[in-house]
């Protein structure tokens, strides 16, 4: 997701969401996302609140 502050100046944001709890399990916020700061800030939510047991593509072989 993108938008602009007061200034106009752009920046982004990273939305991890919990579908089955709807929980915002945390957002990053910065100029720019690469790709390694979202692995890390996502090895960083999984510490802190495990990792899933089950995935969404887990629920579609049920």
């Amino acid at each position: 997701m993108s938008d602009s502050s007061g200034n106009q100046r752009r920046f982004r944001t990273f939305n991890v969401l919990d579908d089955f709890n709807r929980e915002a399990l945390g957002i990053d916020i910065a100029v720019s996302l690469p790709a390694g700061r979202i692995t890390r800030y996502l090895d960083k939510l999984a510490e802190y609140h495990g990792y899933p047991v089950i995935t969404p593509k887990d629920l579609m072989k049920h």
